[in-house]
């Protein structure tokens, strides 16, 4: 068996990504008593080279996952949902859009052989570093929507490759009048002169992006930064990350950025503050009428949810979809120790996420034209809702307050259903410490909502809640019995 086909994500050949390989020890200097120094030095290099696959090797395995590769049988009949944008594989067009949209989101993994993150000895973060990748994609992401035009692909997935996805071609659909039902606006004729000059522009801003990210002190979003940020938390090098923590260290990195025009709002206690957001962005005012960012920062807003106890409570399944389904949704983070995930879309009862467990080479991203295919994967990877992990972050962007408004709105509804009595999160007008002078009684019958949904029974909910003392947020001031609250299902409160 190849190993490297296991890994074959669309990156450039790599010792890292090397598959194991037969030596031939009759070959080996080793073994010729009359080889040179020369012939010594060869052998040397190759042993370690061998060891260095060896080792490459076993941290995959280690990290990630021992499993053989597998088609990942997307269905003709079912539409793949990615990021807001629905995809029917059946048609060859469509295909081909979906598999550019994929192979163009950004990809962060494992590193190693990076310059030693300060407090430590460690060159790499294989092991532990993993919550924080995911929030590095969900965080490019929305730098991608932030300084990309809308449906752009990178160009290097505009060349056919072989296509690994399991789906007939039923039908026969011209990829102009698929792409042309996509837009919104009127195609413009553009001069091949003015295109190429675009197309630069743009390679140029995806590059700058990527270097954002790149594993050295003087990134802003590298993990050397992310670290340095962490101690504030109580995290250092080494540590595990959560889905909560990460989006509060990248709120204080973009804060700290060049990128001046962006704002990171994390919402607390499942509760996201209108006026907080305004007053965040540029404006104090509810006013929502200019579609132009003139005054007016970008908004990245992540919302730290708990979807369940241990596993995604399956009531939850139906608003994660309807999220994904979102154009404002830039993914979810989530996961546990050493196994975190950049959920990006679904198709039927499958969600198809990006993993950043795969360790690779550190890249300069300070030299000019350093090479982009590994911060690319083509390989869609895809698990089932009952395997998600309830501890997440959801990540939304908001390019004007007219986006915002249009946000609430659509992020509302999404939350809402007759089946779903209780949102996951909610969205306040005003701010949060206008709120925190006074309890109301909707904390009580919220939190008797969460523990219903989650616990099985309305007379469990109310058990539960009368043993709690809560604010407006539902934070718990104290309680009479933990052992109870231990026994809640993924309840809407903190300890």
């Amino acid at each position: 068996m190849d190993v490297s086909d296991e890994f074959d994500c669309g990156m450039e050949p790599t010792d890292d990504l090397a598959s194991f390989e037969v030596v031939n020890v009759s070959n080996l200097g080793l073994l010729d008593l009359s080889a040179d120094d020369d012939g010594y030095v060869q052998e040397t290099k190759d042993k370690t080279k061998l060891k260095t696959k060896l080792v490459s090797a076993w941290n995959n395995v280690r990290y990630r996952g021992w499993s053989l590769k597998s088609k990942p049988r997307l269905s003709k009949r079912s539409p793949v949902c990615l990021l807001g944008q629905s995809y029917q594989l059946s048609y060859s067009g469509e295909r081909e859009s979906f598999r550019r949209a994929f192979s163009s989101l950004l990809w962060m993994t494992y590193r190693k052989g990076f310059l030693p993150l300060d407090g430590s000895g460690l060159t790499s973060d294989a092991g532990w570093g993993c919550m924080l990748r995911s929030a590095q994609m969900l965080l490019a992401q929305g730098l991608m929507l932030h300084m990309m035009p809308a449906g752009w692909t990178w160009p290097a997935t505009h060349h056919q490759t072989k296509d690994d996805l399991e789906v007939l071609d039923a039908h026969m659909l011209d990829d102009s009048l698929r792409e042309s039902q996509r837009d919104s606006g009127k195609p413009r004729r553009r001069s091949l002169e003015t295109a190429l000059e675009c197309e630069s522009h743009e390679e140029q801003t995806h590059r700058r992006i990527v270097s954002w990210f790149g594993d050295l002190p003087s990134a802003p979003f590298g993990l050397h930064r992310l670290v340095e940020l962490g101690r504030a938390s109580g995290k250092r090098a080494g540590d595990w990350y959560g889905p909560a923590i990460a989006a509060h260290i990248f709120q204080n990195a973009v804060a700290a950025s060049e990128v001046s025009d962006l704002a990171v709002y994390v919402a607390q206690d499942c509760t996201v503050y209108i006026g907080d957001v305004l007053k965040l962005c540029g404006t104090s005012r509810m006013d929502f009428s200019l579609r132009c960012r003139s005054g007016w920062k970008s908004l990245v807003l992540l919302v730290p949810v708990r979807l369940g106890s241990d596993v995604l409570n399956p009531a939850y399944a139906r608003c994660v979809k309807r999220l994904l389904e979102l154009r404002c949704c830039m993914g979810i983070i989530g996961g546990k120790p050493k196994h975190s995930l950049f959920f990006v879309g679904f198709q039927d009862d499958q969600l198809i996420y990006l993993d950043p467990h795969y360790c690779q080479t550190a890249v300069d991203v300070q030299q000019d034209n350093f090479p982009l295919a590994s911060f690319h994967c083509k390989t869609v990877r895809k698990m089932p809702f009952n395997r998600m992990d309830p501890s997440c972050t959801v990540g939304f962007y908001a390019g004007s307050r007219a986006d915002f408004q249009t946000l609430c709105s659509d992020v509302t509804k999404a939350l809402t259903s007759p089946e779903e009595k209780y949102p996951i999160f909610t969205f306040v007008e005003g701010h949060k410490e206008e709120e925190r002078s006074c309890t109301t009684s909707s904390s009580l019958s919220h939190l008797i909502g969460i523990a219903t949904l989650t616990g099985g029974c309305e007379e469990f909910g109310e058990q539960v809640a009368k043993q709690i003392s809560v604010d407006v947020f539902g934070k718990t001031l104290m309680t009479a019995d933990s052992e109870a609250l231990g026994q809640m299902r993924g309840a809407d409160v903190t300890l």
